[in-house]
């Protein structure tokens, strides 16, 4: 079977359709009160050292994903069985976004639709697309990109000929108001989004020009960083830190106040569609990376032959994990906290440190 392979460009869209997702339309840092855009900027940073840590080590393994290399850093008996801990945590992350899109489906415009029903019709897309292939994947991602940029600037723009940005609920920043950005930005928004990237370590090995990783995903992460930057802070200018921080999805909320001339109005379908691509993009990446790591542990010669069982255990998960959204948010709380910061952060920098150290002493075999 002939190599899959993808572009730099395709990468680039990948990465930023991957990084929007789910964090433009639910509220991002609220420890961090008006300055939640402040904190997006700080974790920025942080989330372009983590890709470089991924890159490194891509880099170092060229032709492994990071199930592969971390067999190799760390050896078969403590590798295999830390990168089997991939499976479950993507898997699960994979369903909470698509339970956060069902929600808003059902909130916004379906309310009379079954969950399962909205929520089996992404995962059937998502199980089409990654039974056609990465480069299939890849191309379709570069053709969405230009869509979800252009919807932006439409929506953004529109809130603001409306005239319903007020700065005033941006300023000031106080020392406390510094204080709490950053101890918002770092771990939660370093993690959640910038920090899911890990998921990227299993994409780069398909990409045909290794040396263009680097400048493409650090691109690709620095104008994401901005995009939810200004999303939110028009947001927060818009609804006040209060409703923004008890809105469930803050954008629809925004969108919905939208009204020049009594003629542009009614835009809450940008909202939705913007979180349909959004999600899934990011779901299709949380399972493919699932899968390919499950095939590389379990010597699967071809991944495709997993899409089918890992997207219908998704779907089950986005069921049986919580009651409602409440619920939701709370586990995603918990989730951020304690189990994603170990697969994003930790581990990474654990396998960059050991392979160097190695490396550097001549401890390989």
């Amino acid at each position: 079977m002939k190599k899959e392979v993808i572009g730099p460009s395709q990468l680039f869209a990948m990465i930023v359709l991957f990084e929007l997702g789910t964090a433009l339309v639910i509220p991002i840092g609220l420890e961090s009160g008006h300055a939640v855009w402040l904190s997006i900027l700080m974790a920025l940073p942080g989330g372009v050292m983590l890709y470089l840590i991924y890159n490194d080590l891509y880099r170092q393994f060229p032709d492994l994903i990071i199930s592969g290399y971390t067999r190799k850093i760390l050896g078969k008996f403590i590798g295999w069985p830390l990168s089997l801990l991939y499976i479950p945590v993507l898997m699960f992350n994979g369903s909470r976004n698509l339970r956060e899109a069902g929600d808003l489906l059902i909130s916004a415009s379906y309310d009379r639709t079954p969950i399962l029903i909205i929520n089996s019709i992404m995962v059937i897309a998502v199980m089409y697309i990654l039974n056609k292939g990465i480069e299939v994947f890849a191309r379709t991602a570069e053709i969405y990109f230009w869509i979800m940029i252009i919807m932006g600037l439409v929506c953004n723009g529109v809130v603001i000929i409306a005239g319903l940005v007020d700065y005033k609920n941006l300023f000031p920043l106080h020392y406390n108001d510094w204080v709490d950005a950053l101890t918002s930005a770092y771990p939660n928004i370093w993690i959640f989004p910038f920090g899911e990237l890990v998921c990227f370590s299993t994409v780069l090995p398909y990409l045909k020009k290794s040396r263009k990783s680097k400048k493409t995903g650090v691109a690709a992460i620095i104008l994401s960083g901005f995009l939810l930057c200004f999303t939110h802070a028009i947001e927060i200018s818009v609804l006040g830190v209060d409703i923004y921080s008890r809105a469930a999805f803050p954008i629809y909320t925004t969108i919905t106040l939208v009204n020049v001339a009594n003629f542009i109005q009614r835009l809450d379908a940008f909202v939705i569609l913007t979180l349909i691509i959004g999600v899934f993009f990011k779901m299709s990446i949380y399972c493919f990376a699932a899968t390919v790591i499950t095939a590389d542990l379990f010597k699967v010669k071809d991944y495709r032959r997993l899409v089918v069982p890992m997207g219908v255990i998704v779907l089950f998960i986005s069921f049986i994990s919580v009651e409602n959204y409440t619920s939701h948010l709370n586990e995603g709380k918990v989730f951020l906290k304690y189990f994603l910061p170990s697969i994003c952060a930790v581990v990474p920098i654990l396998l960059f440190l050991v392979h160097h150290i190695r490396k550097r002493f001549g401890w390989y075999s």
